[in-house]
């Protein structure tokens, strides 16, 4: 894992279709504005229609009075722009522990970590992957399978241009990374402003 500086505008790998593209488009001009970056956005059914929106600060933090403020200036937009036809619920939130990887430097960021990878074309003879990330390139990145089948290779490489969806894996060793990185991220705010006081982030912050 390194821990640097992500790029504010690096293109997400994984992007979305239809409304969710939508909306997308409408509330990426509004986080960037804010120093922060989209993450995911998915329209489900959940409790009757919601809107749940994952976004992080540019250095990986965010914290509820974050989602809070991302919430308050992606509604109005919304309003306005109207990409949804029917009533829902807007739920902003951080992208939690186990987290989506959405761009490069995400791969960069957890290398060594345990990852579950969809991917949109057969690689190896399959499309799913559980394994630890390695080798991060310009163009893709490898996976160290941990439970590989008798006879099957335990690693694959997965180019960036056929990867569908990936998500950390929950384990202690990413639970203690994540909260070393919290605390590194509260004393560099700290340390720009020395009178504020840090929010105590949690690992799926949300509003």
């Amino acid at each position: 894992m390194t821990d640097e500086p992500t790029t504010p505008h690096e293109p997400r790998l994984v992007t979305e279709t239809g409304v969710d593209a939508r909306i997308a488009e409408i509330i990426e001009p509004v986080l960037e504005a804010m120093d922060m970056r989209l993450v995911r956005v998915r329209l489900s059914g959940q409790n009757g229609l919601t809107l749940q929106i994952m976004a992080e600060r540019n250095d990986g933090s965010m914290v509820v009075e974050d989602c809070e403020a991302a919430s308050r200036a992606i509604s109005p937009v919304l309003d306005v722009e109207d990409p949804v036809e029917k009533a829902y619920h807007l739920e902003v939130s951080s992208p939690g522990i186990d987290r989506p990887l959405v761009r490069k430097s995400d791969f960069e960021r957890w290398e060594g970590h345990l990852a579950r990878c969809d991917a949109s074309v057969l690689i190896n003879g399959r499309k799913r992957f559980r394994g630890f990330i390695r080798d991060v390139t310009d163009t893709g990145f490898s996976v160290e399978r941990d439970q590989p089948a008798y006879g099957e290779d335990n690693l694959a490489v997965i180019p960036f241009s056929a990867l569908a969806e990936a998500k950390l894996v929950l384990t202690d060793e990413l639970i203690r990374e994540s909260l070393r990185a919290d605390k590194a991220a509260k004393a560099a705010a700290n340390e720009e402003d020395p009178s504020g006081e840090a929010a105590e982030p949690a690992p799926d912050d949300q509003v």
